[in-house]
């Protein structure tokens, strides 16, 4: 009988992540495919490439990446098909530290992303905006109406001192393609993401989100499907990949969407080798 499939964890960061779990509201599995697989990966899952849902999504920041240093981060999308989101999100958190009335709020989401290797919890303060996402990208309308006045608190609650809506510009939008489906022979529902950056990179990543309670059972099916797929072994790598963009764009004061939505993510657990 095969056994449940756990991550590389050390045993401290395995009991930190338990602990995690049970104050979040579900979990999402995160796979990582280098450029070099990537063509092969998505044929290998019979995904049809024609059904991706295409997504500009737009970061918010300092020019000195402020946000990003404490671990906050402002997006909208503008979504094909669907219409316009935006969110507000703080990682790392511990779900029991959250202030009661975010925590029950009915647009808030806890969520423990776990990759090989790591993990982060983050808590996400969604919205439907108002105004069109690409009226305040033109400059024809404030930052601030793309927030709700919940989303509002949440960041002035988290973001550096000083720091207000007024004082972020606009990195991106960077061009995402989106596919939801079950792959061959698999019957669970998988999300394939191809962020597409203004320096040609390309980040492909794997995932499905299932409740706490069936994780591993979860990941270890998933496992099983992905075997023989090539995988970033770092826990991070799209991550560092991004941070590493952000760091040449901070340095010349050029900012032209090299921020992406997990690139405040600080993982935990990695086992160094």
């Amino acid at each position: 009988m095969p056994g449940v499939a756990t991550p590389d964890l050390s045993d401290d960061a395995l009991v930190e992540m338990l602990s995690l779990m049970e104050g979040a509201g579900s979990v999402e599995l995160k796979l990582t495919i280098p450029e070099s697989a990537q063509r092969s990966t998505v044929e290998a899952l019979g995904m049809d490439p024609l059904g991706a849902q295409v997504r500009l999504v737009s970061f918010y920041d300092t020019p000195d990446l402020q946000l990003e240093s404490a671990g906050v981060v402002v997006r909208a999308r503008r979504v094909a098909g669907k219409g316009d989101d935006s969110v507000v999100k703080l990682r790392p958190v511990v779900p029991s530290e959250l202030d009661r009335k975010v925590r029950e709020s009915p647009m808030c989401m806890v969520e423990v992303d776990a990759m090989p290797g790591g993990f982060v919890c983050s808590a996400s303060l969604k919205g439907v905006p108002g105004t069109p996402v690409r009226e305040v990208n033109t400059g024809t309308a404030p930052l601030r109406k793309l927030y709700s006045k919940e989303q509002r608190a949440f960041f002035a609650d988290h973001a550096p001192a000083g720091i207000g809506f007024e004082d972020l510009k606009l990195l991106g939008p960077i061009f995402v393609l989106k596919i939801k489906a079950a792959p061959q022979g698999y019957a669970r529902k998988m999300v394939v993401e191809m962020w597409l950056y203004p320096d040609g990179t390309r980040i492909l990543e794997l995932s499905t989100r299932c409740r706490t309670d069936e994780a591993f059972a979860v990941a270890d099916r998933v496992g099983v499907m992905s075997n023989g797929f090539s995988a970033c072994t770092s826990a991070c790598s799209r991550t560092a990949a991004v941070r590493a963009m952000l760091r040449v764009a901070s340095s010349s004061r050029q900012h032209h969407g090299l921020f992406c939505l997990r690139s405040s993510c600080r993982v935990r657990g990695v086992t160094r080798r």
